[in-house]
């Protein structure tokens, strides 16, 4: 007699498909940005390798202005953010913590959805905070962009805007 392993954890099938919460949100953000963090950190001792293997006598650490840290950040978590959002709803974070960013019909984001998504996160942050007074967990970036975060575990492919929102 063979058991049936399903991909949604027994404990977890309750909330499939609801709304995500504040904590488990700001929890999947951190992830991200950490993800963005450890990839500027390898970038940075990618340049320091090949400065010191050109340059070895001459070699110091380059230090870089705080603004274009900050600007290559930004970029990098919006490029991160929005291509993850628009290609199956997940980020790392998301992944992680379970979740899939969707469209109101319960569809992966367009290309135009997503990226406007991930500018207004990272232009207003603090519109997360919006999921604690909302009945709907809705931040005010989903509110304004008709999108939702929700519980997924699944692993099957989502539909793609355009395709009907039904799943085998």
């Amino acid at each position: 007699m063979s058991e049936r392993i399903e991909p949604i954890p027994s404990e977890a099938r309750s909330f499939q498909g609801r709304r995500a919460g504040l904590v488990t949100r700001i929890v999947s953000a951190a992830i991200d940005t950490g993800v963005v963090a450890l990839a500027m950190v390898i970038a940075y001792a990618g340049i320091c390798v090949v400065l010191l293997l050109f340059r070895p006598r001459a070699f110091d650490l380059p230090t870089v202005p705080w603004w274009l840290a900050m600007t290559v950040a930004y970029v990098g978590l919006t490029l991160y953010l929005g291509t993850a959002w628009h290609s199956d709803g997940r980020t790392y974070g998301c992944h992680v913590m379970g979740l899939r960013v969707t469209d109101a019909d319960g569809r992966i984001l367009g290309l135009w959805t997503a990226f406007a998504r991930a500018l207004f996160y990272l232009v207003f942050p603090f519109g997360i905070l919006w999921v604690a007074f909302s009945r709907a967990n809705q931040s005010i970036q989903d509110l304004v962009l008709r999108t939702c975060a929700v519980y997924d575990w699944d692993v099957r492919p989502m539909p793609r805007v355009g395709q009907g929102a039904s799943r085998a």
